[in-house]
């Protein structure tokens, strides 16, 4: 390294640079050019740093040619790396190539087995008389529990772990709930138009549940709601009778048992007989509880304007994801929240 660079020498070096950089074809012969070049440990590193040691003239004279040879390298080196790495994607575009004109198998998708059963059971209930009826997923906590005869600090409350909705911007979203049934829209649809009235209310529904194979926090559930002059237990039966026979396409077998629920009086569980084959291949049979259902409540009657002594009414309401689960026999419920394609197709 000379002790006191000069020009002559800074140019004797610009020289020997320039033709070794012509020679250069590769990044990495690039990169170690640059680092010997213009780098903290190359001659042009140490010539700034002998800057502070020269005299104010020298200083003047070769301060700015130094700067000059940094900027000229630097640049350089950068351009060449552009054009390397240009022409390293164009070789490579050339062997990856695809013609975009060129036409392609289309890959078939399916309609959705919950859209599919949720619309099966749609035609099931119109084709019986009922109106498909839609409400918010949002809702008041009055409509969610209290006309449903569940009011606050009922201990039947405590059987839904429910999301609450809280907002200090909108007003409207106090006292909120992430739905925990659609038995909302049934409070909905007897204020909006009384009775006579016969809906099912298929739709999204929220718990706070922990989620494995058989449980998650958002689910698709289907309540149905018949509210005339006398309405019997017998009609509800006919009714489900009807609509698990089409779903299956084979005559079900139902089964009533009592059971609680608030919003109706008596309640009821309702099983249906299911017949499977084991592990072994024998054909075997169970009762496999399928919904709670029961005659609408009177305080639910009231607080929806329907006068009780007039009126009586069946509801009930079934998961209808597990029902998709139980016709398909899909033993995860998460995949049915999945973008699986080869999962899908399958129906």
């Amino acid at each position: 390294m000379p002790e006191n660079v000069t020009p002559q020498q800074l140019a004797e070096t610009h020289e020997q640079a320039l033709r070794e950089f012509n020679s250069i074809n590769d990044l990495e012969s690039l990169k170690t050019f640059a680092s010997e070049t213009v780098g903290k440990k190359s001659n042009l590193g140490n010539w700034f740093a002998q800057l502070k040691t020269l005299d104010v003239e020298t200083k003047k004279e070769l301060g700015p040619k130094l700067q000059a040879f940094k900027n000229y390298w630097e640049q350089a080196c950068m351009t060449a790396q552009q054009e390397i790495e240009t022409a390293i994607l164009n070789e490579k575009l050339k062997s990856d190539f695809i013609d975009v004109s060129q036409s392609y198998p289309a890959r078939k998708g399916a309609m959705h087995p919950l859209s599919q059963v949720q619309r099966h059971i749609e035609k099931i209930f119109t084709g019986m008389g009922f109106e498909i009826a839609d409400g918010p997923e949002v809702e008041t906590e009055w409509h969610n529990f209290d006309a449903l005869n569940v009011p606050e600090n009922h201990p039947a409350r405590d059987m839904q772990d429910t999301f609450f909705v809280n907002s200090t911007k909108d007003e409207s979203l106090k006292n909120s709930v992430l739905r925990t049934q659609t038995s909302n829209i049934q409070i909905r649809k007897m204020l909006e138009k009384g009775a006579p009235v016969r809906i099912i209310a298929p739709g999204r529904v929220y718990r706070n549940e922990d989620v494995d194979a058989t449980h998650d926090a958002m689910f698709y559930q289907v309540e149905g709601l018949v509210v005339d002059e006398n309405i019997s237990v017998s009609h509800l039966k006919g009714t489900l009778e009807t609509m698990l026979s089409a779903v299956f396409a084979k005559t079900m077998k139902v089964r009533i048992r009592p059971g609680y629920f608030p919003f109706v009086e008596p309640g009821l569980e309702v099983d249906i007989w299911w017949e499977y084959t084991d592990k072994n291949g024998n054909e075997k049979g169970r009762w496999l509880e399928f919904c709670g259902a029961g005659m609408v409540h009177p305080n639910v009657l009231r607080n929806s304007n329907v006068d009780p002594e007039k009126y009586s009414g069946f509801a009930f309401g079934f998961g209808l994801t597990r029902l998709v689960m139980m016709k398909y026999g899909i033993e995860d419920i998460r995949l049915l929240a999945s973008n699986k394609r080869e999962f899908l197709q399958q129906f």
